[in-house]
């Protein structure tokens, strides 16, 4: 592969990045992303010497690194709501994102008419995730821990661990696979054990 070749490929990864940049629902891993690809981009115009192309690029890595800063320094506001699993809200919330939630959890039913333990969080008053569980003694066998995709950067995770305690919950437990969930759930402190794994709060 000759010189030439590379710079080019060099270019087109940039371009390919903030163009995926922007097919993403959370506004951080748009922000992240679109950083990464800028600064690709940023490298290949200083190499093919277009220098406007690289200030317009040094220029939006900068305004990511603003909104990322400004984005983590700010405290989102959420309100924890205690619901029935059979409300007619929960029903429509459940068949609103039903694709979505199949998508993050391939082997859940929808079905949670056994679940005696249900929690929407809210973000300025939209229904932003849903938690459901089982709950015995103090102990949650966790049903179903779903955020929707603009709200998937672990702040309701994090929100969630520090009320649930208030709620009389001791520890949760979740059995379900972890195909597209291990990272949150290592994020959050989960310890894998067999077969399932185990947050004590």
């Amino acid at each position: 592969m000759d010189t030439k070749t590379i710079i080019e490929a060099i270019g087109y990864l940039g371009s390919a990045l903030v163009l995926v940049s922007f097919l993403m629902a959370s506004v951080v891993k748009l922000r992240v992303v679109n950083t990464i690809g800028s600064v690709i981009f940023t490298t290949y115009a200083f190499i093919i010497h277009s220098y406007p192309t690289a200030v317009m690029n040094v220029c939006l890595v900068l305004i990511n690194i603003y909104y990322l800063v400004k984005m983590s320094n700010t405290k989102v506001d959420y309100s924890i709501v205690r619901v029935n699993t059979k409300d007619a809200l929960v029903s429509y919330l459940l068949r609103f994102y039903s694709a979505d939630i199949r998508d993050c959890f391939p082997e859940t039913l929808l079905d949670f008419s056994e679940s005696n333990l249900g929690y929407v969080v809210c973000h300025n008053g939209k229904p932003v995730s849903l938690f459901f569980g089982k709950e015995k003694d103090g102990v949650v066998d966790i049903d179903l821990d779903y955020s929707i995709p603009e709200y998937r950067d672990f702040s309701i995770g994090k929100y969630l661990l520090d009320k649930l305690p208030g709620e009389g919950i001791k520890s949760l437990v979740y059995r379900g696979s972890d195909k597209n969930h291990k990272a949150y759930l290592l994020k959050m402190g989960y310890i894998k054990k067999d077969g399932y794994y185990e947050k004590y709060l």
